[in-house]
């Protein structure tokens, strides 16, 4: 009789420790999924800060003719895409990275562009937008990456935690900084972000 009862206290304070288990588990993943969307909205803005900085810097004289040309086209496309799918954005968003790598390709372009009346002050605004953009692609990817771990576990697999909340994609795109803008380059690996 004795052993019955603490039979029935085990298998209650287990039920209580998986239960409680589960709870904080689902709470994780509840904040791990707030962090992904709140890095994916402050990403879209600082890429969209880099394409309205794109354009001005596109619209001044810093640049030649066609680098200008080429850069308004592709800052333009980029703000477009923001309105379409991450496939499509991601493209776009990795050609805007590429002309403007290749414009600023090194210090004496960005000197050279510095010597037009306003350009230093664009090119600043461009290069803090820049690391913004590294660091919140980085910090997107990063939940994502937690979020895709804790998703992983039998447990959460098993009581669908989860829910019906889409699997968390990374959004990989080219985030590398013009070599020429001044600052550490915060990326690893040349700026794209490989998927877990």
């Amino acid at each position: 009789m004795n052993m019955s009862w603490i039979s029935i206290v085990l298998v209650v304070l287990a039920l209580a420790v998986i239960g409680l288990y589960l709870s904080m588990t689902a709470g994780r993943l509840n904040h791990l999924h707030s962090r992904i969307d709140t890095s994916r909205l402050a990403l879209s803005a600082h890429l969209l800060r880099r394409s309205s900085v794109a354009i001005e810097l596109a619209a001044s004289t810093a640049l030649d003719p066609a680098s200008s040309m080429i850069l308004a086209d592709t800052a333009h496309a980029a703000r477009q895409a923001a309105d379409t799918d991450d496939d499509a954005r991601a493209r776009a968003e990795s050609d805007l990275t590429s002309t403007l790598c290749s414009a600023l390709a090194d210090a004496s372009d960005v000197a050279e562009a510095k010597q037009v009346t306003g350009a230093e002050d664009l090119l600043s605004e461009l290069d803090a937008a820049c690391q913004r953009v590294e660091l919140s692609h980085r910090f997107l990817n990063d939940a994502v990456r937690a979020c895709r771990l804790v998703r992983r576990q039998r447990l959460v697999r098993w009581f669908s935690l989860a829910g019906r909340t889409p699997w968390p994609e990374q959004w990989d795109f080219d985030d590398s900084r013009p070599r020429g803008l001044s600052g550490p380059n915060l990326s690893t690996g040349g700026g794209l972000q490989q998927t877990a």
